[in-house]
This record gives structure tokens, C-alpha cells and sequence, in this order.
């Protein structure tokens, strides 16, 4: 699902909002995740998950187009995403 689907979705599912509304919502929650994980912040869904920022530590690693040559991966912040209990049970087909 893209999001072009996901904005034709919650107009369908929910009274009272147009696809205009509902591309603002999904604008507003997608900023609002980015701009809270910008600020080392978590972001929780209760039974859906939880969105946290953690930094990659700088790593050594192999330059791949000269495999002899040894290269330092500098550190670098990346998001991720913990399953909260309901979306646990759902992929497991309990739910």
C-alpha cells in the first residue's frame, strides 16, 4: 500500500473527511514522527509500536570497489520501529 491507497482508504473509512483531509492527516503524522525522532524523542501507538531514533556507531568496513582498501563508516542516526503487543498477536494470526 502507497500512499496514494493509504489516503483513499481513511476516505472511505472515515465519516465526514475528504481525500484533501485525509492527505493532511497522514502529512501532519509523518512530520510530527520525523520532527519528534529528529529530537531524540519516541513516538509510541499504544498496541501498534513504538518509532525511536538510535545512532549507528562509525564502523570499519571494506571499500567495495577495491576490496583491499580498508574504509571507516562514519556514525549515523537511523530510526526504528518496535512492534507494540496488538500488532504482535495480528501477525501471528491471533487477532
Amino acid at each position: 500500500m502507497n500512499k496514494a491507497q493509504l489516503i483513499e482508504k481513511l476516505n472511505q473509512e472515515v465519516e465526514g473527511i475528504n481525500k484533501k483531509q485525509a492527505e493532511k492527516m497522514i502529512d501532519v503524522l509523518t512530520d510530527t514522527i520525523i520532527s519528534e525522532l529528529k529530537s531524540d524523542r519516541e513516538v509510541t501507538i499504544t498496541g501498534f509500536g513504538t518509532f525511536l531514533s538510535r545512532i549507528r556507531y562509525a564502523r570499519g568496513g571494506v571499500n567495495p570497489q577495491k576490496p583491499n582498501e580498508r574504509i571507516t563508516i562514519p556514525a549515523v542516526k537511523v530510526a526504528k520501529f518496535k512492534t507494540g503487543y496488538n500488532l504482535k498477536l495480528a501477525l501471528k494470526g491471533k487477532r
